[in-house]
This record gives C-alpha cells, sequence and structure tokens, in this order.
C-alpha cells in the first residue's frame, strides 16, 4: 500500500469532504475486526491510474445517502429521489479520490466515477493486504471508505489480514 494511503488521510479527506463541502460531521469508527455496512446503501467508485494505480470507494447507509444528496441539491430529503442519490454518490467518490489524487505521485488519472445501488450486506476488514479501510458514523447512517492498490479488474482482492 502506498504510504500516503493511511487510515489518518482516509480521516483526513473525510473530514475535508463531508465538513467543509456539506457542512457535515461523521464521526470515525474504531476499525478494530470485520465491520459490515449493511443491506440497501449505495456504493460509488473511482479509479486511478499512473505512478500509484488503484480504487477509491465510498459506500453509505441508505439514511446516509439520502441526507447528503438533499445537501448537496439543497432541497428536503423527501424530494430526493433515487437517481439523485446515484449522482451524489458519483459526485462523493469523486471528489474524495480527487482528494487523494493530489497526494499521489505524478503523472495520475483518474476515471469516471461510477456509483450503484447494493442490496447485500457488505462486510470487510479495516487492512488486506492491498487495501485501507475506514468506516465513519453519522446520526442517519454509516459511510465507509475503501482505497484499493492494484489493477482496475479486481482491485482489493488481496488476503485479509487484521
Amino acid at each position: 500500500m502506498h504510504s500516503a494511503v493511511t487510515e489518518a488521510s482516509i480521516q483526513r479527506a473525510n473530514l475535508q469532504f463531508w465538513e467543509q463541502m456539506l457542512a457535515m460531521e461523521l464521526e470515525p469508527l474504531e476499525s478494530s475486526g470485520r465491520r459490515c455496512i449493511g443491506a440497501e446503501h449505495v456504493m460509488g467508485s473511482c479509479d486511478l491510474a499512473g505512478a500509484w494505480s488503484g480504487r477509491v470507494e465510498v459506500r453509505l447507509s441508505k439514511g446516509l445517502a439520502t441526507r447528503a444528496t438533499a445537501a448537496m441539491l439543497m432541497q428536503s430529503a423527501e424530494a430526493v429521489e433515487a437517481a439523485d442519490i446515484l449522482d451524489a454518490t458519483k459526485e462523493i467518490a469523486n471528489m474524495i479520490a480527487g482528494i487523494f489524487k493530489s497526494s499521489l505521485p505524478r503523472p495520475s488519472t483518474m476515471s469516471i466515477p461510477h456509483a450503484e445501488a447494493m442490496d447485500t450486506d457488505f462486510c470487510v476488514l479495516p487492512r488486506t493486504v492491498d487495501s485501507v479501510t475506514v468506516f465513519f458514523q453519522h446520526d442517519t447512517g454509516q459511510f465507509m471508505i475503501r482505497v484499493c492498490e492494484g489493477d482496475f479488474e479486481a482491485p482489493c482482492e488481496g488476503p485479509e489480514q487484521e
């Protein structure tokens, strides 16, 4: 894993995005053992390529995704639609990946963000051979950032380590 990608750098990127862009506070959760984000969450990702290659992946529980989307669109949570949530998730992934991209060695490029609704639980260890994951809590739900090193075909596929 690249030295710029640590739990602390993930927490800084999270703080920079949520507090500065949306005026929302998310608290980091302790990184001991496997953590899960429940079914009915959204996942967004951006791939990075160049001197360092990998993926930045975000996952938001449905409640937090709805609240973040409402804040981004400056509308009520009741007015938020599924397509809005996917667009907002793409933008969250894009912004956080951009923060990481700025700290990586050059040259570096970033893909167009991708987002999709997920209907199953997603569980992961805080660290694997090729990834670092940090979970955060907000009163409306959980948020996860996972930074994986490797090619785009099989990111985050290394053996799990505690």
